[in-house]
């Protein structure tokens, strides 16, 4: 069984372009929308990602969007905690896919950490 975990210095999910995330407004309220898009560059990654690093400069204390935990996602997603898991390894496979690629070193790193097999 797969099992998500954070890979690092992938950062797919700092790329927080909103033409990329046209449901922001289902599942973000007001002020954490505002914060959201106060947060994406002008390249379309998040200000805080370091490109250097592939890190975030303020993973401790990132935003409640950017957690990946139950109690996050089953209030702005309505994803049931049994579920995390495989919507979160989901979610991953599908930003690293548009960020990086399909075939990119990025995604094998990430499914052979989880233990993913195709």
């Amino acid at each position: 069984m797969a099992t998500w975990l954070c890979v690092k210095q992938c950062g797919a999910c700092c790329h927080l372009d909103p033409t990329e995330r046209p449901e922001l407004d289902q599942y973000l309220g007001t002020e954490e929308l505002k914060l959201y898009l106060s947060l994406v560059g002008s390249d379309g990654w998040c200000i805080h990602f370091n490109h250097d690093t592939r890190e975030c400069n303020i993973y401790s204390d990132r935003p409640r969007f950017c957690r990946v935990q139950a109690d996050v996602f089953q209030d702005l997603y309505g994803i049931e905690p049994d579920q995390l898991n495989d919507f979160a390894i989901d979610c991953c496979q599908q930003q690293i896919i548009g960020v990086y690629g399909e075939d990119s070193p990025e995604m094998e790193r990430f499914n052979q950490a989880v233990g993913w097999d195709e």
